[in-house]
């Protein structure tokens, strides 16, 4: 009786079903991890933007506040935004009138697009990490399910079977239901965790499209007690 029980023997002795399953599950892990890596890069990079993107309120000017926050990503992208509507309505005022549209609705339509579109970003790939958590365990489990099936075949073509012949390929079996839930776990708690700061980001640019909106209507940034501010 062969006693080399573990990964590789699984492997060895697995037909095409268990060797696909367990690269589907490899495939899976690599995606969560790097999208995990990916978005907790990006939210580093979103706190430093923010840094950047205060400067708006030091400057001088409008094309100097423009000019400093070009490189801090959505905060640029909301500064620009709001610059456009504001050039616009200026340029048009007569004609925007006409219509009916006020420009406090006018900007804030053009800087809620560019929110939409910050979101969207933030959001893109998480579908990724929530599909390998909802989906690994059961994929595991039909590896398992599939290697029980044909250790028992194994097993009836032989004859009677020791509790020894048995439980190894039944073990053996079991491995792939521990392979997805291994893949499952991290993308659960990386899922939460990304989405919680994804929410603390759109707060403040939130905050930050806020006040833009002030300040292209009034001239003047709101002053408030947020703290961070």
């Amino acid at each position: 009786m062969d006693h080399n029980f573990g990964l590789m023997h699984v492997w060895h002795v697995g037909d095409w079903v268990i060797r696909s399953v367990a690269l589907i599950l490899l495939a899976m892990s690599v995606a969560s991890w790097c999208v995990i890596g990916m978005k907790w890069l990006n939210l580093r990079r979103l706190r430093a933007q923010r840094l950047q993107a205060m400067r708006f309120w030091t400057e001088p000017n409008a094309e100097a506040a423009l000019n400093a926050t070009r490189e801090a990503g959505p905060y640029g992208a909301l500064a620009m935004a709001g610059h456009h509507a504001a050039e616009h309505l200026r340029v048009h005022h007569q004609q925007t009138a006409l219509n009916g549209i006020s420009p406090s609705e006018w900007v804030s339509t053009s800087l809620q697009q560019a929110l939409d579109d910050c979101q969207a970003a933030l959001q893109s790939r998480m579908v990724v990490l929530a599909s390998v958590g909802s989906t690994a365990p059961f994929i595991g489990l039909f590896g398992t399910v599939w290697g029980i099936y044909h250790a028992l075949l194994g097993i009836g073509v032989a004859g009677q079977a020791s509790i020894a012949e048995v439980s190894g390929p039944i073990g053996e079996a079991l491995i792939m239901t521990a392979l997805g839930l291994a893949v499952a776990i991290p993308a659960v708690p990386g899922y939460n965790a990304l989405l919680r700061g994804h929410k603390a980001a759109l707060q403040q640019l939130n905050r930050f499209a806020h006040d833009l909106h002030a300040y292209l209507l009034t001239g003047a940034r709101v002053r408030s007690l947020r703290a961070g501010d």
